[in-house]
């Protein structure tokens, strides 16, 4: 079951949500204890995607929550099926709004809060922006220091240098879980992730997304640090890295001291994709984190 849901973003952006798993009934004997304050329903959950990303890669995240919560991915703006204008804005306070209108029209909030990467920079902007929509936030692989000038320089040369239009889809995962200059050693599942980024078209498969709306994405976010908004985030934060990650230890444990109710938790055999290169270890390592919020 894949069900969407139609979002209108910042700017009148046309958004997808999507719904993986049908949510549990509410229970009355709970009132609004246990669920959303408004109406006792069961908790919400919203989870954001990173750069490139889609609402499907949360998946398998999604149906697992769907016992307990009302989970619902977004495609973001220029991403997976939602709507990719040139002349739409690809700044932060663009996806922060998105995110923020996507739980007030979904009805989700006070929700989880859940992001990889992008989408884990997105969520605590917004948390920190918005606290009365978010109750809990978790933060996948993402860094909080600037990455510079010569990251965004690599990740416009890495773009040049897919060999793109790709065959087949067998083409996709191999080159990106083999053959990329990117890649250490074989990664089947980095090949499967960007294998559903890509649609057919006459000439061959080619991403969903126009790179060039990624780069643009990318470079509001990439010059800056975002230390001082990780201070104002005030509900319970979990940060999750993968041990082979982007985000290292010592820059993870800072994150975990500047946030007021900070904590933290490490996959192992996981890279950036955490929740995608180890799906079991990525539910037990949230799994305690998301029952406190329910018992707090």
């Amino acid at each position: 079951m894949a069900r969407r849901i139609d979002v209108t973003g910042a700017g009148g952006v046309r958004l997808a949500a999507w719904e993986f798993g049908d949510p549990p009934k509410a229970d009355p004997a709970q009132g609004g204890a246990g669920g959303r304050e408004q109406g006792g329903g069961p908790p919400g959950v919203l989870l954001l995607h990173g750069l490139m990303g889609r609402a499907s890669h949360w998946a398998d995240t999604a149906r697992w929550l769907s016992g307990r919560h009302r989970a619902i991915a977004l495609d973001q703006r220029g991403h997976g099926r939602s709507d990719k204008p040139p002349e739409a804005a690809y700044t932060r306070d663009a996806y922060v709004e998105d995110a923020e209108a996507a739980l007030e029209q979904l009805g989700l909030a006070p929700a989880v809060v859940i992001g990889h990467a992008m989408g884990a920079l997105t969520g605590w902007q917004l948390a920190a922006k918005r606290p009365d929509l978010v109750r809990g936030l978790i933060i996948s692989d993402m860094r909080a220091s600037a990455l510079g000038a010569a990251s965004q320089r690599e990740w416009a040369e890495w773009f040049r240098a897919w060999p793109v239009p790709f065959a087949t889809l067998a083409d996709v995962r191999k080159w990106f879980g083999e053959d990329d200059p990117w890649v250490e050693r074989p990664n089947p599942a980095r090949g499967e992730f960007y294998a559903e980024v890509m649609a057919e078209s006459p000439d061959g498969w080619r991403p969903v997304f126009d790179p060039e709306q990624m780069l643009r994405s990318r470079e509001t976010w990439v010059y800056d640090a975002h230390w001082e908004e990780l201070a104002q985030v005030r509900c319970p934060t979990l940060v999750v890295r993968g041990l082979d990650g982007r985000l290292g230890r010592a820059e993870a444990q800072e994150m975990v001291r500047v946030l007021p109710r900070g904590q933290y938790a490490e996959v192992a055999d996981a890279g950036h994709l955490v929740h995608y290169d180890q799906p079991e270890g990525w539910r037990a390592a949230i799994e305690p984190f998301l029952d406190s919020l329910r018992d707090g």
